[in-house]
């Protein structure tokens, strides 16, 4: 058996072979360019690396054009954490020494001697894998979003008070066009002061709104002509100078959000397991999604549901020395999945009423706080979903909280 580790840079790659003993076979500088992959795959083929019996490959990252050509055909491809590497190298020098052909050599080393323990890249199909990228650029954007909306709010709460209580009846507050294009045509709140009700209502044209223009018109007029405190008039025109360079960058993130929810809905339900992933109550095209991008279509990618839960940090974990015992949240976890599972479990609650009453038990009999009922609604929840998917069924309420249903009853 031969195991191969490359320790990838960005612009070089260091590989190494090694044989069952541990004893180095081959070792290779490659660049990141197709020839440096096409000598990498000839230095596979060269020590009986076949489409039947592949040479697996161990990698500290998961991501890149280097990624995308290992995983071709049958091969298995390890993304080990650079921190559990950084452990592994321990065991090989006591020197602390470092350097990356020495790197690739352990990574060989650890599936020679770890490879059990490791889990390779699941083979998602590349419907899955495209969905993953929309779903987590788009995330990424929402949350970049929100990050410079309240650091506009912040700025707005320096000088301009009457922006804020002008913008509070709205949902999404900052983030909504007719707000963006409002703070644009009046960046200091003694420009606000003198906008008309026709330029307030040229506005709110201009950001789309169609209905209630007069009365919201006047509204936000006597709004901005109350009286407001004010920074210093050279102070205030600074101010709303910095104020429109975040808003660019406001106005950037909101439609590049739009862009991605719009691919991601039009991706989505082209996904074989769509139908079933929206079939639970609080799951609609983007949250759905982004449930997709983190667990893959790959039906062997976990051993049973307990290993999806513990992937996505809702089960508890028991920790346990003499006769000290405790019981705990995850704190290693998918990130990305437990914040889908959070807002999944709170959209759950008013759409089932068996997940209402499942979350009340939690409260009533069990003494949990808020969050941790609405972590174990979750874990339930995404258990189903395991079964669910591996079967090719549709949520069904009934089966999946019939004791809390008939009690409820």
């Amino acid at each position: 058996m031969i195991y191969c580790g490359i320790d990838w840079a960005e612009r070089t790659h260091d590989v190494a072979l090694v044989d069952d003993s541990g004893q180095l076979l081959a070792k290779r500088h490659i660049t990141d360019d197709a020839a440096g992959y096409r000598i990498l795959l000839d230095l596979l083929a060269e020590y009986g690396d076949t489409e039947d019996a592949p040479i697996p490959v161990a990698i500290e990252t998961s991501r890149g054009l280097l990624v995308a050509v290992l995983r071709t055909g049958k091969r298995q491809v390890f993304a080990i954490n650079p921190m559990a590497a950084a452990r592994y190298r321990d065991r090989h020098s006591v020197s602390r020494k470092k350097s990356d052909p020495g790197d690739a050599l352990v990574l060989a080393n650890i599936l020679r001697t770890d490879m059990y323990a490791h889990r390779s890249l699941p083979g998602d199909s590349d419907l899955a894998r495209a969905i993953a990228v929309l779903a987590r650029a788009q995330q990424d954007v929402v949350w970049n979003r929100q990050q410079t909306a309240n650091q506009l709010r912040s700025l707005l709460r320096e000088y301009y008070p009457s922006a804020l209580a002008a913008f509070e009846p709205w949902k999404n507050g900052l983030c909504r066009p007719e707000a963006r294009e409002l703070l644009k045509a009046a960046p200091t709140p003694a420009r606000a002061a003198r906008l008309t009700r026709t330029q307030i209502a040229a506005a709110l044209k201009r950001a789309g709104r169609q209905r209630g223009i007069e009365a919201e018109a006047e509204r936000l007029r006597q709004v901005f002509r109350a009286d407001w405190a004010h920074q210093p008039l050279l102070v205030e025109d600074a101010l709303g100078k910095q104020m429109l360079a975040l808003l660019l960058q406001l106005t950037a993130a909101c439609a590049a959000a739009d862009e991605l929810a719009e691919a991601v809905e039009e991706a989505f339900p082209q996904h074989p397991d769509a139908e079933v992933i929206t079939s639970f109550p609080g799951l609609g095209v983007q949250l759905g999604a982004r449930v997709l991008a983190e667990i893959g279509d790959d039906r062997t990618r976990f051993a049973d549901a307990r290993g999806l839960k513990a992937y996505a940090g809702s089960s508890p974990i028991t920790r346990a020395s003499g006769k000290k015992s405790s019981v705990t949240r995850r704190w290693v976890k998918n990130d990305r999945l437990n914040h889908a599972g959070y807002l999944w479990a709170f959209s759950a609650l008013r759409a089932s009423a068996g997940a209402m009453a499942h979350y009340r038990r939690r409260r009533d009999e069990h003494g949990d706080w808020h969050a941790s009922a609405q972590r174990n609604l979750f874990n339930r929840m995404i258990g189903q979903l395991y079964h669910c998917l591996q079967k090719g069924e549709l949520f069904d309420e009934q089966l999946a909280f019939p004791t809390l249903l008939a009690s409820a009853a």
